[in-house]
């Protein structure tokens, strides 16, 4: 368990990539209490140095002393660098919050969103999971719905942006943008398909029942978050040419009646969630308005009339802060929180 301190040793591991970078901006901007910042990232990004409190930090390599001294880790580096150098790193006395699918699924390792399961913390042994973007914008969202009228059925479908593939995949649409509007041939080297102008219905691989490895993440995570495993999930998760921002179409079905009215108050007092909701004024959540913002927009709430309890939404978030760097620095908080 992380010991109690008036400031923490910190690290983000793959610190100059999209998240990592997103994870010393949200430590800053939240006045996290860093003792002192270290900062890693692969072999090519050594000398490389990020600001962090108007000073200049170095990017270093990793090593197996590395983490002597760091009270925490914040990994966005891939599944295969946490399965390394993760448990290093909890033998060296550090606690990780880990955001790659390494962990998420080890029925030793708590999977975390701060305002759905905080107390699952309290058994963690050294590493915990941050799940995947898109669970944690929609578990955000059910939480409060499962708490008054239990959630039986989700039919979820997702709009994500590219910037969930990471840094070299928003390079990519803006270079096929560029290059179609100056009527260039494009090229394709993160994506199998042009990405500009276009919408691809596969995230991750695909597996042998059908679904893709990105859809059976919503399903199984949502049941360990939720605590729930009767949770019946079901996902398509698609690709579209945004730069920043998850947005999803949520179908929900519940044990007990709720109508639109009362679904509006109860996610209007739900932590992390902002309800944007007056379509007859065109306000609707949309990515362009959501960027940059750390809550859960939510709007378009309306009954589902084809079966008995059904409630429709729409719900925008910001992947890089909610859906990584911010649940992240949000679980780091309530470690100290517990200490």
């Amino acid at each position: 368990m992380l010991k109690k301190k008036e400031r923490y040793v910190t690290a983000v591991v793959g610190a100059t990539g999209a998240v990592g970078n997103e994870m010393v901006k949200t430590l800053e901007t939240r006045s996290f209490p860093v003792e002192r910042l270290r900062l890693f990232a692969s072999e090519r990004s050594e000398g490389k140095q990020i600001e962090f409190r108007d000073t200049m930090v170095p990017v270093e390599t990793l090593n197996e002393t590395s983490f002597e001294g760091i009270d925490i880790a914040l990994f966005s580096a891939g599944a295969e660098r946490s399965r390394i150098w993760a448990p290093l790193a909890v033998r060296s006395g550090c606690v990780v919050i880990d955001n790659s699918s390494q962990w998420r699924m080890d029925p030793d390792v708590p999977l975390i969103v701060p305002e759905v399961n905080p107390h699952d913390l309290k058994w963690h042994k050294g590493i915990i999971a941050n799940p995947n973007c898109s669970t944690i914008q929609m578990v955000v969202v059910l939480k409060p719905i499962h708490d008054v009228a239990r959630v039986k059925r989700v039919v979820v479908t997702t709009f994500q942006s590219v910037s969930g593939t990471g840094q070299k995949a928003m390079d990519e649409l803006l270079q096929q943008t560029t290059d179609l509007l100056n009527f260039r041939e494009i090229t394709c080297a993160v994506y199998p398909y042009q990405i500009a102008f276009n919408v691809l219905p596969h995230i991750d691989v695909f597996l042998e029942n059908g679904y893709t490895k990105e859809e059976m993440k919503m399903v199984n995570e949502t049941k360990k978050i939720m605590g729930d495993p009767s949770i019946r999930v079901t996902a398509t998760t698609v690709r579209v040419p945004v730069f920043r921002c998850h947005s999803e179409s949520l179908n929900i079905e519940t044990e007990k009646k709720l109508s639109a009215r009362e679904v509006r108050a109860l996610l209007s007092t739900a932590p992390g969630v902002i309800v944007y909701d007056a379509p007859e004024k065109k306000i609707y959540p949309i990515p362009i308005d959501v960027a940059g913002t750390d809550e859960t927009y939510v709007g378009r709430i309306r009954e589902d009339d084809t079966i008995e309890n059904g409630i429709n939404m729409w719900i925008v978030a910001d992947n890089l802060r909610k859906g990584a760097a911010l649940n992240a620095v949000q679980i780091a908080e309530k470690l100290i929180e517990l200490a």
